[in-house]
């Protein structure tokens, strides 16, 4: 199998961004298999012009996406998306929609279209920690999580929690639940960027193992 997984770049006023971070620490190769790696924009445009390109080009068989919850102290895979683009703050593009359709006329809600209790489980039982959502906010994660469960790639979208190098806070984080603000010390002990690239490794590993 070939696995596309994406991360995002940093947005708002920060210069890191944990998602697109973790992604590129991915090996090339798990149990064999090919893993390729991109950095989509922050951009409710451009996002999903970039993905559609990426699927076109590298004609993956699985589409992991995985973007940054600044106020979440754990993994949290992302069962829906929604069909709305509502910004608390401008995209890296200055985009700021209010409750507007991503596409019109579209589905109000899909539905992931890989299985999230399969890799919750196997996070779980590699003690990482996890949790179902049934809500990514209204960011531009959600943006390419909505347009990712309607590719015909089987695709899950993940996020994780907003980490930063020592001495560095992230100033984003209500961008997925109104209200919350990103900070390290809500974290649970072991989370480190390398932790981060061995729970995606691990989520990969369990997609494979199911399709042996």
């Amino acid at each position: 199998m070939h696995f596309l997984v994406t991360g995002f770049e940093p947005f708002g006023n920060d210069q890191f961004n944990a998602s697109g971070e973790a992604v590129q620490l991915l090996p090339e190769q798990v149990a064999g298999h090919q893993i390729s790696t991109a950095i989509l924009p922050v951009s409710f445009k451009r996002s999903g012009e970039c993905l559609k390109a990426l699927l076109a080009e590298r004609q993956p068989d699985v589409l992991i996406c995985v973007g940054e919850a600044g106020g979440r102290a754990e993994i949290s895979i992302e069962v829906l998306g929604f069909n709305e683009d509502d910004a608390r703050i401008p995209d890296n593009d200055g985009a700021q929609p209010s409750m507007a359709p991503i596409i019109r006329g579209g589905e109000q809600v899909r539905s992931a279209t890989l299985d999230p209790q399969l890799i919750l489980d196997a996070l779980q039982k590699s003690d990482h920690g996890t949790y179902l959502s049934e809500d990514a906010g209204r960011f531009v994660c959600n943006h390419v999580a909505y347009l990712a469960y309607g590719q015909e790639v089987p695709a899950l979208f993940i996020h994780v929690p907003a980490l930063r190098p020592e001495g560095q806070k992230a100033t984003v984080g209500a961008e997925t639940d109104a209200g919350e603000t990103a900070t390290n010390d809500k974290l649970g002990p072991g989370y480190t960027l390398t932790g981060l690239g061995a729970a995606l490794t691990d989520a990969l590993s369990a997609l494979i193992s199911q399709n042996k």
